[in-house]
């Protein structure tokens, strides 16, 4: 009994400072907290930012091995995701799970290095789809560059981070690029449509998130006001 309660104590330590409502929620936090438990002392906050990188690298380099080399280099791209997965997730938990955060350190190097990770795996979409499609991979870049916004000023606003858009969060598309690519090993030439139909689910979610944003920036501003006439 005694165990149970020291998970459940050590899981809402490891995630208090962060709320999550994406799909995979339950089960992805299940993972992190078993593998926080078990990380080596040496394995740093920042040495698995790094780690996280290094899996954008690979999946830069699946895209690049595929274009000039052979289509199944694109699998590599599923380790790399996994990878970046790996580091990207843990880096914040296993700091608070140890009890040493650095809230804004954190919060700055995570920003940065997402947004890194995303320029480098949108160079590589760029690099191997070509042509006319190239404008899919840009756009890809600028919405999910659009939807790191959101929850930036979305924390702003509320004073609660959050990096999922309903039900869906980083997991949930890594999980739909990793089923692309395969895809795209199958029958070479249908990353095209899906990346375009990504596109369009993007920007669909970003119109959403941006038109509740601007409501919850509204109902602050009269909040505001109310506590500012009050104090008068």
């Amino acid at each position: 009994m005694a165990t149970v309660e020291k998970q459940i104590e050590d899981r809402k330590r490891t995630f208090k400072d962060r709320k999550r409502t994406n799909i995979l929620k339950n089960t992805e936090q299940k993972a992190i907290s078993w593998l926080v438990c078990r990380m080596p002392g040496f394995i740093t906050p920042d040495i698995l930012t790094g780690i996280g990188l290094v899996g954008s690298i690979l999946v830069l380099a699946g895209f690049l091995m595929a274009t000039y080399v052979d289509v199944r280099y694109l699998l590599m791209g599923i380790a790399g995701l996994f990878v970046n997965w790996f580091g990207d997730s843990l880096d914040g938990r296993i700091a608070y799970f140890r009890n040493i955060p650095r809230k804004w350190y954190g919060f700055s190097l995570d920003i940065i290095m997402d947004w890194i990770s995303t320029i480098l795996m949108g160079f590589g979409f760029l690099v191997y789809i070509k042509n006319e499609f190239e404008i899919v991979a840009f756009l890809f870049v600028a919405f999910y560059g659009w939807a790191m916004i959101i929850s930036q000023v979305r924390y702003k606003i509320t004073d609660k981070y959050t990096i999922d858009s309903g039900m869906f969060g980083p997991t949930e598309v890594r999980f739909i690029i990793c089923a692309v690519l395969i895809s795209e090993v199958l029958f070479v030439g249908s990353m095209k449509w899906f990346g375009a139909i990504m596109c369009v689910a993007l920007f669909i979610f970003n119109l959403i998130d941006t038109r509740t944003l601007l409501q919850l920036g509204d109902k602050r501003d009269l909040a505001e006001k109310a506590a500012l006439a009050n104090a008068r």
